[in-house]
């Protein structure tokens, strides 16, 4: 079983300013002479993690990584404004053009997987392949899923309580506007508490078994805030997608090479995500890993994706 690369640190940290007041974090590291790769996080919200630098050969990939609008180290931190799906898919490209990219390599998973296609759909002549894993169409369906009473919450019903907590009974129908609320308190206590309970819950139905490491993450304050406060809002409006958008626009990249990473028990983005996808994509692979839920960071999960940019690495090296 395939392991992550060792750990490395970027050559060059950029600071781009994009639609005021944004300010994104960009880094590059691994071979400037390499093939252009570009991590997208997921979240959305997230930001990025060391670790993501490590699904890649240093030796064959110019691996770049940025922290999407309002977190990670991107400021001003859990900022609203002006943050949008078709926002974060301009930021790509003045990221692509400031670096000099001509076209690249997307690796994307949950969020990162539904940025990853709706960038590729815009604009497909940048794309040279897509490796996306944990896939979130954001339909309402997938939203509904883990979100209200009867989906998820069927399956980690104890974890759910913590989840429904923070919130009034008589909203408890509709999470995320009650979140949206609750988060728009003067009450800074108030706040940071339903960021904890809306990250946490997410955090601990990632892996397929608890995972601390991955908890806490979710949990840090600075993560929690950005991760609760950005999400809520992308969710609240839809993804800034028409449903189904994403399946209804595979045409535009069906040419694309892909490899679709899934684990069979993610009970974030069900399985039916990936296929849908898959059944949509006449040039990519699916590979369902039977021993994983949704975090990147499952063994194998991390196996599969290594697997995928080391194929990738050979066919693009190749046709350099």
């Amino acid at each position: 079983m395939l392991v992550l690369y060792p750990d490395i640190k970027p050559y060059q940290e950029h600071r781009i300013d994009v639609q005021s007041p944004h300010n994104l974090y960009v880094e590059e590291s691994g071979n400037p002479d390499g093939i252009p790769v570009l991590f997208l996080h997921g979240g959305p919200g997230a930001g990025t993690e060391a670790y993501h630098r490590r699904f890649f050969d240093p030796e064959k990939y110019r691996i770049v990584l940025f922290d999407q609008r309002g977190c990670g180290k991107s400021t001003p931190h859990g900022c609203l404004e002006h943050n949008t799906t078709q926002a974060l898919v301009e930021d790509i490209e003045t990221i692509r053009d400031k670096l000099g990219v001509n076209s690249w390599l997307l690796f994307g998973g949950s969020w990162g997987s539904t940025l990853a296609l709706v960038y590729a759909q815009t604009h497909p002549d940048r794309v040279r392949g897509l490796i996306v894993r944990g896939i979130f169409l954001s339909r309402q369906k997938d939203l509904d899923w883990f979100y209200k009473e009867g989906g998820c919450s069927r399956i980690f019903p104890d974890y759910w309580i913590d989840l429904v907590k923070p919130v009034r009974e008589n909203m408890r129908h509709d999470l995320i506007a009650a979140y949206d609320k609750l988060l728009s308190s003067d009450n800074e206590l108030q706040r940071m508490a339903a960021a904890k309970a809306w990250s946490g819950w997410e955090g601990r139905c990632a892996t397929l078994r608890p995972n601390p490491n991955v908890i806490d993450h979710f949990t840090s304050p600075h993560t929690a805030l950005s991760l609760t406060l950005i999400e809520v809002h992308y969710f609240k409006h839809k993804s800034f997608l028409e449903d189904n958008q994403i399946l209804r626009n595979m045409e535009r990249i069906k040419h694309i090479p892909g490899i679709i990473v899934h684990g069979r028990y993610d009970v974030i983005c069900p399985l039916d995500n990936a296929l849908d996808l898959h059944h949509e994509w006449t040039n990519s692979e699916l590979h369902i890993i039977r021993d994983a839920g949704h975090s990147a960071s499952e063994p194998g999960i991390v196996d599969a994706l290594v697997k995928a940019t080391n194929e990738f690495a050979h066919k693009l090296g190749d046709s350099a």
